[in-house]
């Protein structure tokens, strides 16, 4: 079924596009929401005749997106999330936190326009931003663990137990052997 978008949808497409979608998508969410018309042929003429009458709105529109793009470059974000001993995060960091961090640094962002895999462990990750279907912006986003200080402590006197262990097992192993090799002696002397 072949729908022409009133609005930019993520993973679909953008506004005037003209999209193939499952009839049943198309039908019972896309038109009753009010997001895009079935493409007859009629309303294909008067798309065409629309996009002809508001090329410079869309070339202004375009400039604009380029604007908050430049704006954007060389921003990169490092997020801190709670993390388990593991590495794993409790949670995920996704396109609303990235949005809260654009925030704090004074670049206002709307979430819906950010993509970005999210993010279940530590790591380097990649956010992109859709201004406009032209105009897309890469931001590096790397996330690490809040409580760093608390897990290498945490490590460290994991570690400091593991090692007095062992230094007890050898201790106890080298008194068992000195108390074999006593028990050896006393006989050959008798």
């Amino acid at each position: 079924m072949e729908i022409i978008l009133k609005e930019d949808i993520i993973g679909l497409g953008f506004k005037n596009d003209i999209v193939n979608v499952k009839s049943g998508y198309g039908r019972n969410y896309l038109i009753p929401q009010g997001k895009g018309v079935i493409a007859s042929p009629m309303a294909k003429k008067i798309l065409a005749e629309n996009l002809k009458q508001q090329a410079h709105k869309l070339a202004a529109q375009k400039a604009a997106a380029e604007e908050k793009a430049a704006m954007l470059n060389g921003v990169a974000l490092e997020i801190a999330a709670k993390v388990s001993a593991t590495g794993q995060l409790y949670g995920s960091v996704g396109a609303a936190q990235v949005a809260e961090e654009l925030a704090k640094l004074g670049k206002e962002v709307d979430r819906k326009i950010i993509t970005m895999k999210d993010a279940k462990k530590v790591g380097d990750y990649t956010a992109l931003v859709h201004f406009h279907k032209e105009v897309t912006v890469e931001i590096p986003v790397k996330v690490v663990a809040e409580n760093a200080a608390e897990l290498k402590a945490a490590a460290e006197a994991e570690a400091a137990i593991k090692a007095a262990a062992d230094a007890k097992a050898a201790a106890a192993v080298e008194e068992t052997e000195e108390g074999e090799a006593e028990a050896e002696e006393t006989p050959a002397e008798a």
